[in-house]
């Protein structure tokens, strides 16, 4: 009875104190907190924070590397930062070949390494999972609503747009303009051999990249000082984007010199489709990437596919604006301007080195001209240049521009049954070991163009072709950088002999970005007799 009349009397917790409940936890645990520490100075409680930071820090790591590869412990917060400062790419193969999942942890971030080849596939074709991150600083260079961190619909409405911006007959009509370069800039390599004093000419070649890529991408639209001020200072946003980089933008630091010249070309490119805008209105004909797309936006808002496919809610050629635009052929000159500075360097170097290539290119060169080396370059030509399409080829597979791809995981992803990457780490599939896998390729490490002719090896290993990526942001203008490196070493070889003067860097390689000759190709070009015989 007693309970009972206890139970009755019983009144249950009113709104205000259930209320002020979790506030009298709090209060009390910051009093427990209070006790503990009274009787400490401040250095006790200093060092007390340390340590258990530097605790933390150290079982995040080891919870998230599990069973992979990768340093038993990590140097508190930073991990391998200082060595990233100048990375060796001795160091980074002996990462890759340490298994096929490694691992390290930089500042507040834990990275993973795929190092197969059916690893990074399966991180490129994966959207679900993962999406292309850069760094951490990118989003904040880049834009943060830029295409290329898009995902879904909102990436292939984009994609959609972008297609024909490097078919056949887009291509076709940026060769007059990239042959026109090639010329100024040759004259330029003579002037500067007329002493025959080898010169390093790794900046030449980002030069020349530059000036193609922008011809190509926004024609005229853009000024001489513009361009040469974009080729000058462009290596500050290659150096902002670095695999490993100080996470936040400081004055004067990397990251806040690459966003400055990023913000400059944005505002640049910007300005330039204002002009193609007005200029396609008039009807006037494209001349460049940034015309053929805002013609295809103007022809497709009158089309009525574009009307009907608006109206069943489908992906469309939809109005983009100037910054938009701007965002996106940003993303072209980032993905071109680094990786294209890259193949041209060791093309040359390794043309000079091979007098055997150089006489079979010299000699394709002249039978497709019809004998005409002053003959201008037309599609049809390019297509009939198999040889230096090999030459190409096994450039780009012997020393790839791109040896990894920097991916964010966007929720926990089981990539193998053994491992699962958690969410907000870096996955990142690299594309060398694939590129020289002594399973599929016959002597891997050697410069072979013939691989890749008929009956050989190169061509059937499709899955290993990870050059330019794979998936859904698979690099759209594959097909024109083969082109335009094909043009542009196809023509030198005819107007020019060149020689490379070897050092003991020559055959080392450098990683910025992309990879390079340590010693950054030393070279000295002469002008050649294009009707001479190949030699």
């Amino acid at each position: 009875m007693d309970e009972m009349a206890n139970s009755s009397n019983f009144s249950p917790p009113s709104a205000v104190s259930s209320a002020e409940q979790p506030f009298q936890t709090l209060v009390g645990g910051l009093e427990t907190i209070g006790k503990t520490l009274e009787g400490l100075n401040g250095w006790q409680i200093f060092f007390s924070i340390v340590i258990l930071s530097v605790t933390y820090d150290q079982f995040r790591y080891i919870w998230n590397k599990g069973s992979i590869v990768g340093p038993a412990l990590k140097i508190p917060f930073m991990g391998p930062f200082l060595e990233s400062v100048n990375p060796k790419f001795s160091e980074y193969l002996a990462k890759w070949n340490s298994g096929p999942l490694s691992c390290v942890s930089v500042f507040h971030k834990f990275v993973v390494i795929a190092s197969t080849r059916d690893l990074a596939r399966k991180v490129f074709n994966s959207p679900g999972y993962a999406s292309p991150c850069v760094v951490d600083v990118a989003k904040k260079i880049l834009r943060p609503d830029n295409w290329v961190f898009l995902d879904g619909r909102a990436h292939v409405e984009y994609r959609k747009g972008l297609n024909g911006l490097f078919s056949r007959q887009a291509m076709g009509m940026y060769l007059p303009g990239q042959e026109e370069l090639y010329d100024i800039y040759f004259k330029r390599w003579l002037e500067l051999s007329k002493e025959g004093k080898p010169i390093p000419f790794m900046s030449e070649f980002r030069d020349i990249n530059c000036a193609v890529s922008l011809r190509t991408f926004v024609g005229h639209y853009i000024s001489d000082e513009a361009v040469k001020e974009i080729s000058e200072n462009y290596y500050k946003i290659t150096a902002a984007l670095e695999l490993v980089n100080f996470p936040i933008i400081l004055p004067w630091t990397k990251t806040w010199y690459g966003k400055k010249c990023a913000d400059f070309v944005l505002n640049e490119f910007a300005a330039c489709a204002a002009k193609s805008r007005i200029a396609m209105k008039e009807g006037k004909e494209p001349g460049c990437t940034m015309d053929s797309w805002i013609k295809s936006m103007l022809e497709a808002k009158e089309s009525e596919a574009s009307k009907i496919a608006a109206a069943k809610g489908l992906p469309q050629i939809r109005e983009f604006s100037d910054m938009e635009i701007s965002m996106t052929v940003f993303t072209f000159l980032f993905a071109s301007q680094d990786a294209s500075s890259s193949a041209t360097t060791w093309q040359f170097q390794i043309m000079a080195d091979r007098p055997d290539v150089m006489k079979k290119i010299r000699e394709e060169q002249l039978r497709v001209r019809d004998g005409d080396p002053y003959k201008k370059l037309d599609l049809d030509m390019v297509d009939k240049m198999v040889y230096t399409r090999a030459v190409v080829k096994e450039q780009l597979r012997y020393r790839p521009p791109v040896i990894m791809v920097p991916y964010e995981v966007k929720k926990s992803f089981q990539i193998t049954p053994e491992y699962k990457i958690p969410k907000g780490a870096m996955v990142v599939p690299t594309l060398y070991p694939s590129l020289h896998d002594p399973e599929v390729y016959n002597d891997p490490e050697s410069f072979v163009p013939e691989r890749w002719l008929e009956g050989g090896e190169a061509e059937a290993a499709k899955k290993n072709w990870l050059v330019f990526g794979a998936g859904p942001h698979v690099c759209l203008g594959q097909n024109y950088a083969i082109m335009n490196f094909m043009s542009m070493i196809g023509k030198a070889s005819l107007m020019m002999d060149w020689e490379h003067h070897t050092t003991p860097k020559s055959e080392d390689i450098k990683v910025f970005a992309t990879i390079f000759p340590e010693d950054d190709c030393f070279l000295v070009f002469k002008e050649r007799d294009p009707y001479a015989p190949a030699e």
